[in-house]
């Protein structure tokens, strides 16, 4: 059996490796911040400490098997359920909360190690994942702030006459229609367009102009 300053230890340091990640996210207000990654990570910890040590007491029995990596291995699959918590899909097809869930998995396996006693391999782990959460994003806004397209979501009554308002929209000189799609229900029309994010302005005009249209119920977008 480990001494009880080791699990300590090792639990400890788990909780400070996720809690250093979930800063991250909660800096950003997502749903899952820093007493979630740091429960994850502690609970995986806790998990490998037991699945190595936690059955020493039956060793040498007859007909006794013990598989160590057997109970952590159920962390690795069993994560996906909470990660899957995390992720939104939003009505305007937009999905959100990817990077959190990868995130949850990446703490799960930074307490597994850590319940191992691999504390270089761990604290390694939460360095380059705070890079890549933190240091990466500012690269991703810049380098591909061009490419990114943006959705909007424009909601009429089902009396409408949108003859003047899709003129508007393919006829600008200044916006990009990548996708266009239509949905009809009793009550409204909705149609979903997918545009490029060559200037935001140049939406935010688009966007008041389409205002003025007494016809328009709601118009929702997001990058």
């Amino acid at each position: 059996m480990l001494p009880w300053t080791e699990i300590l230890l090792r639990l400890c340091l788990a909780s400070l490796f996720g809690a250093l990640v979930g800063l991250e996210r909660e800096r950003k207000n997502w749903s899952a911040g820093l007493r979630t990654h740091t429960m994850v990570a502690l609970g995986a910890c806790l998990i490998m400490i037991v699945s190595a040590f936690g059955f020493s007491d039956v060793l040498g029995t007859p007909h006794v098997e013990l598989d160590p990596s057997r109970v952590a291995a159920q962390v690795v699959s069993g994560i996906g359920f909470i990660g899957a918590g995390t992720i939104l899909f939003l009505k305007q097809g937009v999905i959100r909360g990817l990077t959190t869930a990868a995130g949850l998995w990446t703490v799960a396996a930074i307490g597994l190690a850590t319940g191992g006693g691999m504390y270089f391999a761990a604290g390694m782990t939460t360095l380059i994942s705070l890079i890549v959460l933190w240091g990466m994003q500012r690269f991703e806004q810049v380098y591909f702030k061009k490419s990114k397209r943006v959705n909007l979501s424009i909601i009429t009554t089902p009396d409408a006459k949108d003859t003047d308002m899709l003129k508007s929209l393919f006829n600008s000189e200044h916006i990009i229609i990548h996708a266009f799609s239509f949905e009809k229900s009793d009550s409204a029309f909705t149609y979903l367009i997918e545009l490029e994010n060559n200037d935001i302005s140049k939406i935010e005009n688009l966007v008041s102009e389409l205002k003025n249209n007494s016809s328009i119920k709601e118009i929702n977008w997001a990058k």
